[in-house]
């Protein structure tokens, strides 16, 4: 038995040794571009077919005429796309070359246009039907509701095989029957007569009804539906043109220094390491830090920030920023894929691939509105041949139930305004992860504030400089900067950035871990003998201090400052107090979060009198200090248990559980990379009035889409009942369905005019 076991084990040995993943199917996620979707009802039928594929997750946008497909190594991409293929549509894997696609064409609108005016100016004035119009108008409409219609029937024709329908079938049954009933009032009923006149009405006429024909009611829903379509492609571009902008503003060569010699290559070539020169007006080829050189970097094109930001060595640079004028040698640390630039282009494009549950909601209604409506149709085609007896006037009613029911503006209402808000939000430097995360804007009551970095600079400086009266603050300074350019400590580099000048030189110089540094200056003008720079018990114990120094070092302590002493001769001669401090829009950005109806927090890993006189200045009152990073997660957890919608905008790696906890979480994107993963938002402007920004504007694009679905169901709800009453002549129901169409479009589009909050603005809620 023992050798029997033996065996049947060898063969399962070696899988032991197989690293862990290997037979676990491997997760990827592809783009698709998909052709011959126009409605929100493709979209659903695209989505339905592909979700029923085993271990498939697929998201169709509209706008974008894309689908995001997550899928496991089980599955092919030759899979997914006989999957849509069967379905319908047709799709190809999405690559670069597919964004650079032209411009939608106005050909065919503007023919069938030019065709149709003629034909609706003589079915409408009575006074142009000269003898044989109608036939002249026959010989106009045909190129229409062929040629021009042709995309509509074709669509209509595909999805009725695989029994499916969609708006275009709604837009194809009304034209063929227009159409239909004006060539069976022309070649059978007494239409055809030379010599006939026709006048128009508003609704179904009742008397002559053999006598009255449609074309003009054919020209007018293909030329309409052709004029909308052509400016939800537009709008579409426009939008999408975020992405392409994005990628375009990098440069395309950089002057790159290689054994000595500055050689001009293409920017793409740049890798790890290499130092590169950037020229005043040139653009930085990629992100960096600087080595020589100071200047000031515009950002606007990235940020949105007006003003340039100054720059000198060991600053970071992000590529695609304009350096304005001093010579810059910066040494390359992220490249290619790993750019900011480029991260920014993923996160939007996977924003306006993505959807929100509002537009499923949509796009399921959708998905059974069609049916719905051919049912009311044909049932208010029955009811009224059985209530009137008149066939011709029954079939005007129910081409107008078609006519006035297609609801274009459904499938338009939220993708366009997603990707119009979206793309406005990048230009303000403004990056969102999902777009549900969109809908957390609306619903968050209470805002979280991390301190260091987010409200304040993060930056120490030396906030006052306090002596004995036979000395000056520019001698203590001077003396202080002088033994701390040894220094490594943090506080160090705030009082030697404080020190204008190039400080003398030290002799004899020790560092005491934790307490201090001493050492000896002997240039002329300057204390003689040791000279101790360093935190007060160490200086006190042999150095005395006076009482006003005292008065000034407990006021110090009270507004949170931090204290360094400077001594020699057995006497502390000079106090520097060094702070942490606000940055310049933190106060106003505050108050603009409460004005939204948010109830702010500062929550913060400093001590108790640090944090409360920042949060005097911010006006905050909320203030909890002394936090670890698991306390700062356990704050907000505890703000969700008693039913708070959490809102945390921080920098730090301390912040990035926190803000992975919270409902919404927003990172400065001049924080650690730790938060930035975590978060849902990044600001890359590192100013509190962009997370101002960021809730604003969600909050817009929910109104703008709420009001987008408001105009495309009101207008189906008041409309089908007038059309199915007979209330509603079919063209004029063709032109009410194309107003809705380009309200949604026109409210959309507003989106890219949202203005940026300033210091002086008013918040609306």
């Amino acid at each position: 038995m023992s050798n029997n076991s033996f065996t049947f084990s060898i063969p399962w040995a070696p899988l032991l040794l197989i690293p862990h993943g290997i037979l676990t199917p491997v997760t990827t996620t592809i783009d698709l571009d998909i052709t011959g979707m126009t409605c929100a009802s493709c979209v659903a039928r695209v989505e339905k077919t592909l979700n029923t594929l085993d271990s498939v997750t697929a998201s169709v946008n509209l706008a974008t005429s894309m689908a995001k497909v997550t899928m496991d190594d089980t599955i092919t991409t030759q899979t997914i796309i006989d999957a849509v293929d069967k379905a319908g549509y047709s799709a190809t894997l999405h690559t670069a070359e597919a964004e650079e696609a032209p411009p939608p064409s106005p050909r065919a609108f503007i023919i069938c246009a030019m065709l149709s005016i003629p034909v609706v100016v003589m079915s409408m004035i009575p006074g142009a039907q000269f003898p044989g119009w109608q036939w002249v108008s026959l010989l106009l409409a045909i190129p229409v509701v062929t040629w021009g219609a042709w995309g509509f029937h074709r669509t209509m024709v595909k999805n009725l095989r695989h029994l499916s329908t969609t708006m275009d079938t709604l837009v194809s049954l009304g034209v063929i029957a227009s159409f239909g009933w004006s060539l069976y009032a022309l070649f059978f009923g007494g239409a055809g007569r030379i010599g006939m006149n026709m006048d128009f009405h508003l609704m179904p006429s009742r008397a002559n009804t053999d006598m009255m024909i449609y074309f003009e009611v054919a020209c007018v829903i293909t030329t309409v539906i052709l004029i909308g379509r052509y400016l939800e492609a537009r709008a579409t571009m426009r939008s999408s043109n975020a992405i392409r902008t994005l990628l375009s503003m990098g440069a395309k060569e950089a002057l790159v220094v290689r054994d000595g010699r500055e050689l001009v290559v293409a920017a793409d070539q740049i890798v790890v390491g290499d130092l590169f020169v950037v020229r005043p007006g040139d653009k930085v080829a990629t992100d960096g830090a600087v080595v020589e050189g100071e200047s000031a970097i515009d950002l606007s094109l990235l940020t949105g920030e007006s003003l340039p930001k100054d720059i000198g060595p060991g600053d970071e640079v992000i590529g695609a920023t304009i350096n304005t004028y001093g010579r810059l040698l910066v040494k390359a640390t992220r490249v290619g894929a790993d750019t900011q630039l480029a991260h920014m282009s993923r996160l939007l494009e996977n924003a306006q691939l993505g959807k929100s549950p509002i537009q499923r909601l949509a796009d399921r209604l959708s998905a059974v509105f069609v049916p719905i409506v051919l049912a009311l149709s044909a049932l208010t085609l029955v009811v009224w041949i059985l209530l009137t007896g008149n066939f011709a006037q029954s079939c005007g009613v129910a081409v107008s139930v078609l006519v006035v029911a297609c609801p274009c503006a459904l499938g338009i209402a939220t993708p366009a305004a997603l990707m119009v808000g979206t793309g406005r939000a990048a230009q303000l430097g403004i990056l969102v992860r999902g777009l549900d995360i969109l809908e957390s804007t609306k619903k968050i009551d209470t805002m979280v504030l991390d301190k260091t970095g987010t409200i304040t600079t993060g930056q120490m400086q030396v906030a006052t400089i306090f002596t004995d009266p036979d000395m000056s603050a520019h001698t203590i300074l001077t003396v202080a900067s002088a033994l701390e350019t040894h220094s490594t400590h943090p506080l160090a580099h705030a009082i030697v950035h404080a020190c204008d000048e190039p400080p003398p030189e030290v002799s004899h110089f020790t560092s005491h871990s934790g307490h201090g540094v001493e050492g000896i200056i002997a240039t002329e003008g300057f204390p003689n003998g040791l000279i101790r720079v360093g935190k007060l018990p160490w200086l006190t114990s042999s150095a005395s201090l006076s009482s006003q120094m005292e008065e000034h070092i407990r006021q110090a302590g009270v507004a949170g400052h931090s204290v360094v002493g400077v001594a020699w001769d057995n006497q502390i001669h000079g106090i520097i107090t060094i702070s942490d401090t606000v940055k310049d829009t933190s106060m106003v950005a505050a108050r603009k979060l409460e004005e939204l109806g948010l109830s702010v927090h500062m929550v913060t890993g400093d001590n108790q009198e640090v944090a409360q006189q920042i949060a005097s200045q911010m006006g905050i009152t909320q203030v909890t200090a002394g936090v670890l990073p698991e306390d700062k997660v356990r704050f907000v957890a505890d703000l969700q248990q008693s039913g708070n919608v959490v809102a945390m905008i921080g920098d730090g790696v301390n912040d990035a559980a926190a803000l992975a906890q919270a409902d919404l979480g927003i990172a400065m994107g001049s924080g650690s990379d730790v938060a930035i993963e975590a978060s849902d938002i990044t600001l890359l402007r590192s100013d509190l009035l962009a997370g101002v920004d960021a809730i604003r504007l969600g909050r817009e694009i929910l109104r703008r889409i709420k009001g987008n679905l408001f105009w495309a169901f009101a207008y189906n709800v008041v409309a089908i009942p007038l059309a199915m009453a007979g209330f509603l002549n079919p063209m004029i129901a063709g032109l009410a369905m194309a107003l809705s169409d380009v309200i949604v479009l026109w409210n959309s589009l507003l989106l890219g005019r949202f203005t940026p909050t300033t210091p002086d603005s008013c918040v609306t809620r």
